[in-house]
């Protein structure tokens, strides 16, 4: 796991994990919470990871909506702090490119990511590589997640990106409706196949807005399984202390 440069940690550190924030100009009280997040809890932590969807969409780094320089200075003030911050890119904002991890500090992680808490291998995921049974979404997934189709997109005028967005969006909301419980979860064989790959005890993801703690049976090892709170109506997020983990509402 990196660490901000030249920042000095104990080995009983928090690390502190969120997703699914969906921060958007039209809920200003939820950028305003997770502003709130970055100069009060976060200020507190080694590490705070951002599993997906930090962002209701990412249309380019360069969208000049001057709200996002609100997010990006708390970010900004976060990394200057000493606070190592990961960001892994969601289904909604898997356009966050150089230029705005420059301006954040933000490290970019991969799609899958493992790391220790404690002395557990841990897995990290947004999640919706999971969702296999959704098999809609992955044939769009593998689409917006070409090179070519990006570089296509990125080159379109921004009101032209903000007007495909915006459709995007709408189609996703009518696909929704019409989608299984099962469709919109994880699929329990696509969960064990990346634990045995991976060869971990536990998984944090989000993405499903399902927050959970579970376990489930790998190969005869027991894996624990923490599904991160979305921030639609409050602020979460989990702590981790000494390996071990707990769901913090942050709207107490």
């Amino acid at each position: 796991m990196a660490d901000a440069p030249g920042a000095q940690w104990s080995d009983a550190a928090t690390v502190l994990f969120i997703a699914d924030l969906h921060l958007d100009p039209a809920r200003p009280l939820m950028i305003d919470a997770f502003r709130a997040f970055c100069e009060g809890p976060a200020r507190t932590a080694r590490a705070v990871y951002i599993l997906g969807d930090l962002f209701e969409v990412w249309i380019g780094d360069d969208d000049d909506d001057p709200v996002w320089d609100r997010v990006i200075d708390a970010i900004g003030r976060l990394s200057a702090h000493g606070v190592a911050v990961h960001f892994m890119p969601g289904n909604r904002d898997f356009l966050v490119g150089d230029r705005l991890l420059a301006r954040t500090g933000m490290v970019r992680l991969d799609d899958i990511e493992v790391i220790t808490l404690g002395d557990r291998r841990t897995l990290l995921c947004h999640g919706d590589t999971l969702c296999t049974d959704d098999t809609a979404y992955q044939t769009f997934r593998r689409q917006v997640r070409s090179p070519d189709w990006q570089r296509d997109f990125l080159a379109r005028p921004l009101a032209e990106r903000r007007q495909i967005a915006a459709g995007l969006r709408d189609d996703s909301g009518d696909a929704m409706s019409g989608k299984s419980s099962v469709e919109m979860d994880v699929n329990a064989e696509a969960l064990r196949a990346v634990c045995r790959e991976q060869s971990v005890e536990r998984v944090i993801h989000g993405h499903t807005h399902r927050p959970t703690r579970d376990q489930w049976r790998v190969d005869g090892t027991t894996v624990e399984r923490w599904v991160l709170a979305d921030w639609f109506t409050a602020g979460s997020m989990l702590r981790a202390r000494e390996g071990e983990i707990e769901a913090v509402d942050l709207s107490d």
